[in-house]
């Protein structure tokens, strides 16, 4: 695969709309709820569940932790799924406390793959969501894969749509500079791009990589 190739679509995104400004969260550990609880949901339903936990004062790893998972439930209903994600939630608090006493701060330390590997073993965290958690919240330079990212680079024959996670993320891994920054901003723009232009029923004729 031409790098050239990664870094003309990454360009012209850019140029198309801009900075994403993303994640939204006002902390890091916010960043993981939000990775947690946007699992099959917009993120509009996200923030209404974020909102309702702010509200309650209850947005910090030792309240949620105290809490019975019914009400926390209640509480993230706007998110969907309520009930598996509170158990999802509460999972990764456990182990947020367990082996980080409940810092952020703490678990950034670690080191990026060994990380990885403890949160890939949490219940209900897979790929797309700890990879969030580490480029997003941790500041870690990790390439982020979606079912956006998967369409847009499989619809200019970059990669099979059926290629799996590692194969992708292989792909900016030995095409791209390791940049938090960078790895930030490009996710965010295929994220963009597959919900304006690259959808199901692509926009294609009015696409920024339509002559790609």
């Amino acid at each position: 695969m031409d790098n050239k190739k990664l870094i003309s679509i990454y360009k012209k995104l850019f140029k198309s709309f801009g900075p994403q400004r993303w994640w939204p969260g006002d902390t890091p550990f916010e960043v993981a709820v939000g990775a947690i609880l946007t699992q099959n949901t917009n993120w509009g339903n996200v923030e209404k569940a974020i909102n309702n936990l702010k509200k309650e004062k209850v947005l910090n790893a030792k309240a949620i932790h105290d809490m019975p998972v019914n009400r926390l439930a209640s509480l993230i209903r706007p998110a969907g799924y309520f009930n598996i994600k509170a158990k999802r939630l509460k999972a990764f608090i456990d182990f947020l406390m367990n082996d980080y006493h409940g810092s952020m701060k703490n678990m950034r330390k670690e080191e990026m793959h060994s990380l990885r590997k403890k949160l890939l073993s949490v219940n209900g965290i897979g790929t797309e969501t700890a990879d969030s958690i580490l480029l997003y919240a941790l500041d870690k330079p990790i390439f982020v894969i979606d079912a956006y990212t998967k369409r847009v680079l499989s619809r200019h024959n970059i990669l099979g749509h059926d290629e799996t996670y590692d194969k992708f993320q292989e792909l900016f891994r030995l095409s791209l500079k390791k940049d938090v920054k960078l790895y930030n901003e490009y996710h965010a723009l295929f994220v963009r791009a597959g919900k304006e232009f690259c959808k199901p029923k692509p926009r294609c004729e009015e696409c920024p990589l339509r002559n790609i």
